[in-house]
């Protein structure tokens, strides 16, 4: 019996032992030192360990029993983290090159034109024999794309409304094509024309196009490539993202804002400039915001940061203070104080990569903290763009979701070699 009282003593003694080396300073910065780090040439990262060395690609400095990791010039190296003589860690660094791009905030129109027709409702056609809805008959539902009718591309409804009349006075069939959840369709219906009415009718509500405000996030001034927005388009009836067949931004100016309170997002009112006001094209509506191409004569001076500036990795985002570019009103571009709350190192696109909230009193006071509209708006901190304004929390206006730049700039075309760094 004394000798199994001695084991429990000692297996006790030995867990505090192992739990207590757990709480240590030492054992947590052991844990918290990451196994791989990306950085881009001429930026800097911090391991909270001292002792490291390395080779070429990276500069080593020490302070405060901290390591400074400086990106000296593009490559992959092994960086030794070590206690006393002896290697400890290794942190495989990857530098990549240097891309530097002009931050935004400024209020933008967008106009999206749809790949294909979009179909957003059904409706019933009053004919001499009771009420029908052809397209609905046909097995069409609501978040298709019409692509094509009788084998020819449909880019717009005043095509789609010749053809079916076309047909309806012909008495003939349409072959439709559609695409659903990007799977491709085909069915047969015959236009209906109502009682007293001339037209011939499919039975369906259909759009080509859709429009909304949001905020420039920055532009590549020698390809003139830009980011915008942060987050995807969807239909406002399917709620389904946007195909994009082409597409322009605008200048707008803010008109008004509708302040955001708990359980109620609120928006920026604008109004959208005329057409010879176009700034440029839209190729792409992904998760991350509009991409395109920016027009070579278009004036995107913000008046505040107009000089190119450098991107981080999610590497070096910090929590702590930060500034967002947006507008409150008219056309001019403010910056606005926000604290980092969090920040996440991803290992592939996603858009939640950071948890901001709005510190500004300026702020607080005129929106009430991230409102609809501010999405795209350019998040720096220490002069360097780290990511964009992305999504309010609906019961907290003052807090919301960030996305790091790099992804939106792999979006835009731009590379930055972020994938590869992650993927190797």
């Amino acid at each position: 019996m004394r000798k199994e009282g001695v084991r429990y003593v000692i297996g006790v003694l030995l867990f505090l032992c192992v739990v207590g080396l757990g709480f240590s300073p030492q054992v947590r910065q052991f844990v918290n030192t990451p196994v791989d780090l990306t950085i881009f040439e001429g930026s800097n990262a911090v391991i909270e360990m001292a002792g490291a060395t390395a080779k070429g690609h990276v500069v080593i400095k020490e302070q405060d029993n901290r390591t400074y990791l400086h990106g000296k010039s593009p490559g992959s190296e092994e960086v030794l983290v070590k206690a006393g003589p002896w290697p400890v860690k290794a942190i495989d660094v990857s530098v990549l090159p240097s891309i530097k791009v002009i931050p935004g905030g400024q209020s933008i129109g967008v106009k999206l034109n749809t790949e294909g027709v979009l179909v957003v409702g059904h409706h019933l056609i009053e004919t001499a024999k009771g009420q029908k809805s052809p397209g609905e008959f046909a097995g069409i539902e609501v978040g298709d794309r019409i692509t094509k009718i009788n084998g020819i591309k449909m880019h717009s409804m005043n095509e789609v409304a010749k053809l079916v009349q076309d047909a309806g006075e012909a008495n003939k069939e349409l072959t439709i094509e559609v695409l659903r959840n990007e799977k491709p369709i085909k069915t047969v219906l015959k236009p209906e024309r109502a009682k007293g009415d001339h037209l011939y009718r499919l039975g369906l509500y259909i759009r080509d196009s859709a429009a909304g405000v949001g905020t420039m996030t920055f532009y590549e001034p020698q390809s003139m490539k830009y980011g915008a927005l942060g987050h995807v388009i969807s239909d406002v009836d399917t709620r389904k993202p946007i195909s994009v067949h082409d597409g322009q931004i605008m200048r707008s100016s803010v008109t008004s804002i509708s302040k955001g309170l708990h359980g109620e997002p609120g928006e920026k009112l604008a109004s959208i400039a005329k057409d010879q006001d176009i700034l440029g094209t839209i190729s792409k509506n992904s998760s991350f915001g509009v991409f395109g191409q920016l027009d070579q004569k278009a004036k995107m001076k913000n008046g505040l940061y107009d000089e190119p500036m450098a991107i981080t990795t999610a590497d070096e985002v910090k929590e702590g203070p930060a500034k967002i570019l947006t507008v409150l009103e008219g056309e001019e571009v403010e910056q606005f104080d926000v604290e980092i709350v969090s920040s996440v190192a991803q290992n592939g696109p996603a858009t939640k990569g950071m948890v901001i909230k709005v510190t500004d009193k300026k702020l607080l006071q005129e929106t009430g903290g991230i409102v609809q509209g501010m999405s795209g708006s350019p998040i720096i901190q220490d002069g360097k763009l780290i990511g964009a304004v992305t999504h309010v929390f609906v019961n907290d206006p003052t807090s919301g979701y960030g996305c790091h730049i790099g992804w939106m700039l792999e979006e835009a075309g731009i590379h930055t070699g972020l994938l590869e760094a992650k993927a190797s």
